[in-house]
C-alpha cells in the first residue's frame, strides 16, 4: 500500500494543495520536542504567501496559543497567536458551556489553568464541580490522591483530550489519557474527554477559520485522533509519518486517511 501512495505522491500533492484551509496538529507534525521538523519552515510561508486559512489545533494542553507562538518563534517561524486552538481552550469553553462559573480540581501545566481561569472558573481542592486532568510535567501521587476523591466525592472527571502518549525528541512521553487512568481505576469513573476526536475540536476550527468542510484538510500524525476526527467531520484527512502513526500501524484500524505521506516535507520538496 505504500508503495502505491508514493507512485500517487504528485498528484496528492497537488489534490492537497488545492485545499482553502489547513487544520494541522502539532507534535508529530510541525516538531518533536524543540526539534523543528523537515519542511516545516517552507511549508507555512507557503500557506502564508498562497493566501491560505491555517489552524494549528493541538490536542496538547499544557501552553497556551502565547506559549505556542513564542515556542514557534524560537524554532524560526513566526505566525500570530490567532492561528493556534488547544485542547485546553476547548475544555474550557466546554466546561463553561456546561456550568458557567463553576470551579475545577486541576491536574495540569499553564495552558490548562489560564484557560479555565479566562472562562471564570476557580481553583478548587474541597468540592470542586469537575477534576480536570490534562498533559503535565508536574504530575505526582498526592494530586491522584486527592482527584480520586473528590471524584467519589461528586465531581465529574474531565480529560483535556484522549492521548495515550506524544512523540518527544528522545522518544515519548505519556499524555492526558494515560495520566488520568489511575484515577479512573482507583474511582470507578470513566473521564469525558474534550479533545480530538472529539467532533467539537472540528466544528470550532471550522467556525474559527470560516470554511466549509469541503475546501478543508486535516493534517495529523495519529490515526486514533488526527485521522478518526477528520473522517467524523467529514474532512478530508493527510497523515504523516513523521510521528506517532508508522506505515505498518495504518491497517490496524478500521477506517483510512484520504492522502499518506511521510512528512510536511512532502508537500514542499
Amino acid at each position: 500500500m505504500f508503495v502505491y501512495i508514493r507512485a500517487m505522491e504528485k498528484t496528492d500533492v497537488e489534490r492537497i494543495k488545492e485545499k482553502s484551509a489547513f487544520i494541522i496538529d502539532m507534535d508529530g507534525v510541525i516538531y518533536h520536542g524543540n526539534k523543528i521538523l523537515p519542511g516545516v519552515t517552507d511549508f507555512i510561508a507557503w500557506l502564508e504567501n498562497s493566501g491560505k486559512k491555517f489552524l494549528f489545533l493541538t490536542n496538547a494542553s499544557e501552553r497556551t496559543p502565547k506559549e505556542l507562538h513564542e515556542k514557534l518563534l524560537r524554532l524560526g517561524i513566526n505566525v500570530s497567536e490567532d492561528h493556534f486552538y488547544t485542547s485546553a481552550l476547548a475544555t474550557a469553553g466546554f466546561l463553561n458551556a456546561q456550568k458557567p462559573n463553576g470551579s475545577a480540581f486541576i491536574i495540569g501545566d499553564a495552558g490548562l489553568i489560564n484557560a479555565l481561569y479566562s472562562v471564570g472558573y476557580t481553583m478548587n481542592n474541597v468540592n470542586p464541580d469537575y477534576v480536570v486532568v490534562g498533559d503535565t510535567n508536574g504530575y505526582n501521587f498526592e494530586s491522584v490522591k486527592t482527584a480520586v476523591n473528590l471524584v467519589l466525592n461528586g465531581a465529574r472527571l474531565i480529560g483535556a483530550n484522549p492521548d495515550v502518549s506524544g512523540p518527544v525528541e528522545d522518544g515519548i512521553t505519556p499524555s492526558t489519557k494515560a495520566l488520568i487512568a489511575p484515577i479512573e481505576i482507583a474511582s470507578g469513573k470513566k473521564a469525558y474527554f474534550v479533545g480530538k476526536p472529539n467532533p467539537l475540536m472540528m466544528r470550532i476550527a471550522l467556525r474559527k477559520l470560516g470554511v466549509k468542510r469541503e475546501d478543508t484538510i486535516v493534517i495529523g500524525d495519529r490515526m486514533d485522533t488526527d485521522v478518526r476526527c477528520g473522517i467524523e467531520a467529514e474532512i478530508d484527512t493527510l497523515l504523516v509519518l513523521s510521528g506517532i502513526t508508522k506505515k505498518e500501524d495504518i491497517d490496524n484500524f478500521p477506517y483510512r486517511p484520504k492522502f499518506v505521506l511521510n512528512g510536511i516535507i512532502d508537500l514542499v520538496q
